[in-house]
């Protein structure tokens, strides 16, 4: 189901995605609004499931995790049973920040984010080599991110 929104919902989003923690009657003010017709939008957008959420954004460089490495998975299985244990066991290992089913010539494609080479070794021999129904794994380190966001309108 696709959600409609009109130009004050989009405004409304466009800031909280830039900063959720903005207090309504400065977001009321930035949209031309009062403050409860905005958190009434809020609310609904809250409702309807267009907003899932409210978190901190961490920085993984200032956590020392500047290494990142895509990872292609081919599958010995793709019955729904396998990928399910797949993609549960997956979300399990903390190290993985994204994980995508792929059409195309290999299965998977998992974002790893490290400390460097030798944390990438120890997280490919430990974790994702042990997930199940793996026939083959293909790694690609990353040199700079060019470009990485979390998503917003705009």
């Amino acid at each position: 189901m696709t959600v409609k929104l009109d130009a004050l919902d989009r405004k409304i989003l466009a800031e909280l995605t830039q900063n959720a923690r903005v207090p309504i009657a400065e977001l009321a003010r930035k949209v031309g609004l009062s403050k409860t017709p905005v958190a009434l939008r809020i609310k609904h957008l809250e409702e309807i499931g267009l907003i899932t959420g409210y978190r901190a954004i961490l920085s993984p460089l200032k956590l020392g995790l500047t290494h990142v490495t895509y990872v292609e998975v081919s599958m010995s299985d793709t019955r729904e049973t396998a990928l399910q244990q797949f993609n549960a066991a997956v979300r399990a290992i903390p190290e993985i920040e994204e994980c995508y089913m792929i059409a195309g010539g290999f299965d998977y494609l998992v974002k790893v984010r490290s400390r460097d080479m030798a944390d990438f070794r120890r997280i490919m021999a430990e974790k994702i080599s042990g997930l199940p129904h793996i026939s083959n794994t293909s790694s690609y380190v990353s040199m700079e991110a060019v470009v990485e966001q979390t998503f917003t309108l705009g």
